[in-house]
């Protein structure tokens, strides 16, 4: 049975939708609603007539047509990897079939492309983080990138952009007031650079490169602080040489070099005995 469209209007609320209306009886009656994109396809206009298959047609487009906008204005953020989109999608409640697609045509338009993604994310992430690369690829393939698309994204992301980077953190974190031995500074910077995702090599050269770096006044000061913390631990139960040996096992545990520990046990202990 065919229906004739009586009347079209321009929503309120969405100049980007209108309301279509269908003879019914001696008087007009709302029917459906479509996106401007729709009624374009379909040529919709006053006095056309539909049967119920093309009416259900194009209300499915329709619906098709809502939830790809929700996918544009996802889009217009930031970029987005293709799994980002699907789960996006998902959790506004978009049938599988109307996700597919959606990723199709956004794929078609150039607005879903997992390689321009990561290439982008990894720029970023080395502009604006102290992450490295192998950090940022796991960041990736958690946003659905394939193995090999992450793994040519963060080739961008060169050994002398990562020896930069971890050697300007490095420097800035040794120069903090915390007051521990140069060793475990240095021991405590390589697990956090392990942890941020920068290679084996550049780890090594990077800390090799501060070895030199060493102030020995800031160590003597740093042994004698962890040095009388722990006197003022053991001195209740432990005095003389068992107080010394405490003391100097405690010490080396820190990583303070032995020469320090021996210069402080004879000067800072020996002399109150």
């Amino acid at each position: 049975m065919l229906k004739k469209i009586s009347r079209i209007t321009t929503q309120k609320k969405s100049t980007q939708r209108y309301n279509v209306y269908m003879v019914e009886g001696n008087s007009d009656k709302y029917a459906f609603s479509v996106d401007e994109a729709i009624l374009v396809e379909f040529g919709l206009r006053k006095g056309l007539e539909l049967d119920e298959l093309t009416i259900d047609l194009l209300l499915k487009k329709d619906t098709i047509q809502k939830s790809y906008l929700l996918a544009i204005n996802y889009l217009s953020y930031r970029m987005r990897s293709q799994k980002e989109i699907i789960d996006y999608l998902m959790k506004k409640e978009v049938i599988q079939e109307h996700i597919d697609i959606i990723i199709e045509r956004l794929t078609k338009e150039g607005l879903v492309n997992d390689k321009q993604f990561a290439e982008s994310f990894t720029i970023t992430r080395i502009n604006t983080t102290s992450k490295g690369p192998l950090l940022v690829k796991r960041e990736l393939m958690e946003k659905g990138v394939s193995a090999t698309v992450s793994t040519e994204a963060v080739s961008l992301y060169t050994y002398d952009i990562q020896y930069e980077k971890a050697l300007k953190w490095v420097n800035k974190k040794l120069t903090s007031s915390k007051k521990d031995s140069f060793n475990k500074k240095i021991e405590q910077l390589r697990i956090t650079l392990v942890q941020k995702g920068f290679t084996s090599d550049v780890i090594g050269e990077v800390l090799l490169s501060v070895v030199d770096n060493r102030d020995n006044s800031e160590e003597w000061e740093s042994l004698i602080f962890q040095g009388e913390k722990l006197v003022r631990k053991h001195a209740a139960k432990k005095s003389g040489y068992e107080l010394k040996m405490k003391v100097k096992e405690g010490l080396y545990r820190k990583g303070f070099q032995m020469d320090l520990i021996n210069q402080y046990i004879d000067e800072e202990i020996g002399k109150e005995d």
